[in-house]
């Protein structure tokens, strides 16, 4: 299993990133807010990982803590949540706001993400409910080196595409960044899941 990737950030497109670790690029794909704290590229990153392997890939996904790993590593023993998904959950919810949404029963909260119908938000309260308090408590900061920068090129029309990739419908997403006035693809994508955020 690989658990943590240090190396130097080669580049990063919501959702996937490419870490460079000893002249091996790592393509990782992570939940929206992994990015919104990354350095700018060819800067020193760290990333906590979990790889699923699978007849036909070998697939890397990547977290900013080792609460919201953990996190991740309880959604996919839900049944009927898959890794997929659970990067989805995790790129509309932190880790903190989705454990209170099960600890309170916010099924309305969890059916606002894309892909999350009624049954699976009811399944997931009842599945997590155990779990969220075992999990590991996040201390706020983030796994990258150095400063969090935005990356260059950013702009609606990719924020657009980084939302459809987690389900949003193009006109939903469109919608999201209409009012976003970040200059770049994370402040963008930040802005426009905070105004569907609970």
């Amino acid at each position: 299993m690989i658990g943590r990737i240090a190396g130097t950030l080669i580049h990063s497109q919501p959702p996937y990133m490419m870490v460079d670790c000893n002249g091996v690029g790592y393509e990782i794909e992570a939940p929206l807010t992994v990015f919104f704290d990354l350095p700018p590229a060819g800067k020193p990153v760290v990333v906590f990982t979990h790889l699923v392997v699978r007849d036909d890939a070998h697939l890397l996904f990547g977290f900013s803590s080792i609460a919201q790993r953990a996190m991740f590593r309880e959604l996919i023993k839900v049944s009927g949540v898959g890794a997929k998904m659970a990067i989805t959950i995790l790129s509309g919810l932190s880790a903190e706001d989705f454990s209170q949404c099960i600890t309170d029963s916010d099924v309305a909260a969890l059916t606002r993400l894309p892909g999350i119908g009624k049954k699976t938000a009811e399944r997931l309260i009842v599945e997590m409910k155990d779990r969220v308090q075992k999990l590991p408590v996040d201390s706020g900061g983030t796994v990258t080196d150095g400063n969090p920068g935005s990356s260059s090129g950013g702009n609606k029309g990719q924020a657009i595409e980084a939302l459809e990739s987690l389900g949003f419908k193009n006109a939903d997403a469109r919608s999201m960044v209409k009012s976003a006035t970040g200059e770049s693809v994370e402040e963008i994508i930040r802005e426009a899941l905070k105004a569907v955020a609970p």
